[in-house]
């Protein structure tokens, strides 16, 4: 009767709008209680997750995608992009499509991107040709495209959670965030000759303007693959370069932040971001420990492998169950689930590398899939458009990029390539 009563007290503070972590610290410190355990092992936890020397990136990566946020980078990659595919048809389309890749990649969320990108770029694109419906889609598909690209701060998460190697799911990323990129692209081409959008004549003067404006900040993302890539530093020192390399450039040669007014706002505002995201992340790791005590993971694995004896079919299962957690959670709350699925998961033989990688392909996809994604909302605020329009807009971008997902869930080669090599 007790557990029933505190499953609704739960379910009642999920509705009046609770924060994620107090719902999440209170099932660990009620589940330890019950079982007798000292509530301390919830701390034991927490000092964990302090000891980790990957736990510095996440602050350091955040300023730095904040940095660049508030600063005029959008403008200038977009220009860049632009003078060099411009010329393509469906040429703009993929200039959004890439720059919000590489603005995600850095932020570490798609609602970042689709706010301080959005706004900039839609109203390029219709006044370029593009239909209404195929612009809303794209830049809400593209929001959520650089999850799978160094620095993505998920990528972090989920290594921090399922004890795996920051700098191999980094490479692990690599070449199925592009898959996911160039379905999309594909199809932003096949749009641009349909609805016979004009193309942009190719000018070295325009792309030696461009180049020259973002001379300081387009070596940054090789600076960072290459570097980890090739195992001159670790994720964290990446991090700590990153950071200081933002700052000097927006602050110091672009100008675009000042020094004692902008700069204590934006370090101020990313790590309100951080706090909250520690914070879930204490607790989850609290609930984390509770459930592997119990043997949750254990018991889960005995229960579907009486069900489920086929790799393919347990694949196919994990993704529509990851779908539904991505369309009910944004990704800091949803990695909760990690330490359950990870166990399971490697009983079928499956690579927990591999499986980050299809763990946030399912939550890129799913935070554009009605009724609950994350985008979906995010879009409908930005370009004040009705949710159910936005909704119907990325239908056959879901659906292009169901084609990548299944390529990226059944060929872990496309994941372990570079791992491996």
């Amino acid at each position: 009767m007790s557990l029933i009563l505190v499953a609704l007290v739960l379910i009642a503070l999920v509705f009046i709008g609770a924060p994620l972590f107090t719902i999440i610290g209170t099932i660990a410190l009620y589940g330890f209680y019950v079982e007798g355990v000292d509530t301390a092992a919830i701390m034991v936890e927490l000092y964990r997750l302090a000891s980790q020397p990957v736990l510095l990136a996440i602050p350091l990566f955040t300023v730095a995608g904040y940095f660049l946020a508030e600063s005029k980078a959008p403008k200038r990659i977009i220009a860049f992009a632009q003078a060099v595919i411009g010329w393509m048809p469906g040429g703009l389309a993929i200039v959004v499509l890439g720059s919000c890749a590489v603005f995600t990649a850095f932020t570490g969320g798609s609602g970042v991107t689709i706010v301080a990108l959005g706004g900039l770029v839609y109203p390029i694109l219709i006044q370029e040709g593009y239909k209404e419906k195929f612009a809303l889609g794209l830049v809400t598909t593209s929001g959520s495209l650089g999850l799978l690209f160094p620095p993505s701060l998920p990528i972090i998460l989920y290594g921090t959670f399922a004890e795996v190697s920051i700098d191999n799911l980094f490479r692990a990323g690599i070449v199925p965030g592009t898959i996911l990129v160039l379905v999309i692209a594909v199809y932003s081409i096949y749009h641009g000759r349909k609805a016979k959008v004009p193309r942009h004549v190719f000018e070295w003067k325009k792309l030696r303007t461009a180049l020259k404006g973002i001379a300081w900040e387009i070596p940054l993302p090789f600076f960072i693959v290459g570097g980890i890539y090739g195992g001159y530093f670790t994720a964290t020192e990446a991090a700590a370069v990153t950071a200081f390399y933002v700052f000097v450039v927006e602050v110091f040669i672009y100008k675009d932040l000042k020094l004692t007014t902008d700069v204590p706002r934006v370090m101020k505002e990313s790590m309100v971001l951080v706090g909250a995201i520690l914070m879930i992340l204490g607790c989850a790791m609290g609930l984390s420990s509770y459930l592997i005590d119990q043997q949750v993971p254990q018991h889960l694995f005995e229960f579907i492998s009486q069900v489920v004896t086929s790799k393919i079919v347990f694949l196919m299962l994990l993704n529509v169950f990851l779908l539904v957690i991505g369309m009910m959670m944004e990704i800091f709350s949803a990695i909760v689930v990690v330490p359950l699925i990870v166990p399971v998961a490697m009983q079928y033989g499956i690579n927990p590398v591999h499986l980050g990688i299809i763990f946030l392909a399912n939550l890129e996809i799913a935070y554009l899939m009605p009724p609950v994604g994350l985008n979906l909302f995010m879009a409908s605020f930005r370009f004040n458009k009705p949710i159910g329009k936005i909704a119907i807009a990325t239908l056959p971008f879901i659906f292009v990029l169901f084609i990548a997902l299944i390529l990226i869930t059944y060929v872990p080669e496309l994941s372990l390539w570079l791992v491996k090599n």
